[in-house]
C-alpha cells in the first residue's frame, strides 16, 4: 500500500472543512501516511484558504503532505484516493434573483454541481476511489454524482454518521453509560427529518436496544424526533449549523472505512442500495456497514427489522424516491 493518500475537500473555506481539514493530517485518520490535500473552493473565497494554509503550516503536522489551493474541481481530482465533498449551495441563497428555499429547488441547483463533480471523480479519481457526500442534500447528491461517475470500483457514500453519533448521545443518556458503551448504531434512509435511527438494534454493552428501552413513549415522543431535528436545535440554539460535530462525523467516517470495524459492531452511511431490506435498488440510502480496513466496505445483511421499524424507514424511503423523481431530467 502507498505510504501517501490524496485527498480532496469541496467547500474548503466554510466552518465544516475549518474544523475538519487539520484534522486530516494530525496521523489520527490514515495513521502514518503523508496526506496530500486539494483544497477546492469557489473563485470568490479562494484568498480565505491561504489563511488556512498559513496556520496548518504553523501547526507543524509531520503527517501533513503537499497542499494545493484550486478553484478546478477537474484538476483536484486527479489521482484522489478520498474525496470530501463539503461544499454545497445553503437553502436561503439568492440565485439569479430567486431564493431558494424550497428542497426541490435545493435539489436541483446542487444536482448541478455534482453532474460535473461526478464525471471528474469517474473518469480522473483512483480506480477504488472513496467519496463521502456531506453536502446537502447529501443522498441525492450522491445519486446523481454516482450516476454520472459511471464507475462502480468507487464506493459513492452520503453522510449519516453525524445523525448515528446523535442517536447514540441520545441513547447514552437515557441508560445513564458512556457514548463508547453504545454500539451497533445504524440511521436507516435519508439523511433529512424522515431518518430512521435504529434503537432496537443497538447495543448497550451486550445488551441489545430492543431490550433496554421499553420506554416507547420516550422513543416515539423524544428519541426519534430528537435525533431527527437535532440539526435545527442547533441552529436555534447557537444561530449557526453543525461545524464541529459534522466535521468528526466526517472524520468518524473516513476513520472507520480505513480501518477494520471491531466484530460485532458496524458503522453507518448512506450506499448505493442493492435491493436489500427492501430498499429500492439504485437509491443511495442509509444502512448498517462494516469495513475490512484493506478499502473494502460491505453491508450487515443479518440486521432484524420490527413491523416499527420497517414503517419508518419505509417513510424515508419514500422521500428519497421522490427526490429521485424531482431529479429525473439530472439522472439522464
Amino acid at each position: 500500500m502507498s505510504d501517501r493518500v490524496k485527498v480532496v475537500v469541496t467547500g474548503a473555506a466554510g466552518q465544516i472543512s475549518y474544523s475538519l481539514i487539520p484534522r486530516l493530517v494530525d496521523g489520527t485518520v490514515f495513521g502514518n501516511k503523508k496526506v496530500d490535500l486539494e483544497l477546492v473552493e469557489i473563485p470568490a473565497v479562494l484568498n480565505k484558504l491561504e489563511g488556512m494554509v498559513m496556520e496548518m503550516e504553523d501547526s507543524f503536522f509531520p503527517h501533513m503532505g503537499d497542499i494545493n489551493i484550486t478553484d478546478n474541481f477537474a484538476d483536484a481530482a486527479e489521482n484522489a484516493d478520498w474525496f470530501l465533498l463539503v461544499g454545497s449551495i445553503p437553502r436561503g441563497i439568492v440565485l439569479n434573483g430567486k431564493k431558494i428555499e424550497e428542497r426541490s429547488d435545493l435539489l436541483k441547483v446542487n444536482g448541478g454541481i455534482f453532474i460535473d463533480q461526478g464525471k471528474a471523480i469517474g473518469e480522473k479519481g483512483k480506480e477504488k476511489a472513496k467519496i463521502l457526500v456531506v453536502g446537502n442534500p447529501a443522498n441525492t447528491n450522491a445519486l446523481i454524482g454516482h450516476h454520472h461517475a459511471r464507475n462502480e470500483t468507487q464506493l459513492w457514500m452520503a453522510m449519516t454518521m453525524l445523525d448515528s453519533n446523535r442517536a447514540k448521545s441520545f441513547l447514552a443518556k437515557k441508560a445513564s453509560v458512556g457514548v463508547d458503551e453504545v454500539t451497533k448504531m445504524t440511521i436507516w434512509g435519508n439523511h433529512s427529518p424522515t431518518m430512521y435511527p435504529d434503537f432496537e438494534n443497538v447495543l448497550i454493552g451486550n445488551q441489545r436496544g430492543a431490550d433496554v428501552f421499553s420506554d416507547l413513549q420516550w422513543i416515539e415522543n423524544e428519541f426519534i424526533p430528537g435525533v431527527q431535528q437535532r440539526g435545527k436545535a442547533v441552529i436555534d440554539a447557537r444561530g449557526a449549523s453543525s461545524a464541529t460535530s459534522a466535521a468528526k462525523a466526517a472524520l468518524d467516517t473516513v476513520r472507520a472505512v480505513e480501518h477494520k470495524t471491531i466484530d460485532g459492531d458496524c458503522f453507518s452511511a448512506a450506499i448505493v442500495s442493492d435491493g436489500s431490506y427492501g430498499i429500492d435498488e439504485g437509491l443511495v440510502a442509509g444502512v448498517p456497514l462494516i469495513s475490512d480496513g484493506q478499502g473494502q466496505v460491505n453491508l450487515v445483511r443479518d440486521f432484524s427489522l420490527s413491523d416499527f421499524a420497517k414503517q419508518r424507514i419505509q417513510i424515508s424511503i419514500e422521500e428519497l424516491k421522490s427526490e429521485k423523481e424531482a431529479v429525473a431530467d439530472l439522472l439522464d
